[in-house]
């Protein structure tokens, strides 16, 4: 697949606000800070599609970009920021669970970590809320150009050897760098196979 076409949609906070035209989302999350809105930008060919910043937790809506006429790409806000007050992340976290449990054009969520470091215990707890709740996700490991290939090997196998200690099944999981352009062609790939899969 090859986006031609990225164009904002809109913001909101419930899904009750999304756009009025339904159509497939796939919708990006993780950590604050883990370089989701550098992902989505450079999924879509765009560096000024998502807002970007190096500080974290600047997402605070569900955003809407419209791909190519066909699909949404949505952008939510990261969890897991300390520091932000226990109001705010409570406001957070009700934007993020409104979307997740009552989008019903939602088709899969990818879950951005860090393939850096060892799985976090806040990824850990958010993956295994998904599993429970049954939404579908896939795992992209993000800021890969920040390893070399043997150590990002390694340390993205050490994440597998985690995360199989409480899942018998492994999600699909890409790597990926915003800045060398690496799982982009995979990932949008993945993403047309569904949607072909969907027209069937």
């Amino acid at each position: 697949m090859r986006i031609t076409e990225a164009t904002f949609a809109g913001s909101s906070t419930t899904v009750a606000g999304r756009p009025e035209q339904k159509l497939p989302e796939f919708a990006f999350i993780g950590r604050s800070n883990v370089g989701k809105s550098s992902l989505i930008n450079m999924l879509c060919g765009n560096r000024k599609l998502a807002m970007t910043s190096s500080q974290p937790g600047k997402t605070r809506l569900v955003n809407h970009f419209l791909i190519n006429r066909e699909w949404y790409l949505v952008d939510l806000p990261g969890y897991g920021y300390a520091k932000l007050s226990a109001g705010g992340r409570k406001k957070i976290e009700d934007v993020i669970r409104n979307y997740l449990n009552f989008s019903k054009e939602m088709v899969l969520l990818f879950v951005l970590i860090d393939c850096r470091h060892d799985i976090m215990k806040t990824d850990m707890d958010f993956l295994d809320e998904l599993g429970g709740s049954d939404i579908p996700f896939a795992i992209i490991f993000t800021k890969g150009d920040k390893l070399g290939p043997v150590a990002r090997k390694n340390q993205i196998e050490r994440n597998r050897r985690l995360l199989m200690e409480k899942w018998e099944e492994l999600p699909p999981m890409f790597e990926s760098s915003s800045e060398t352009g690496l799982g982009k062609d995979e990932i949008l790939g993945y993403i047309d196979g569904i949607l072909k899969g969907m027209k069937n």
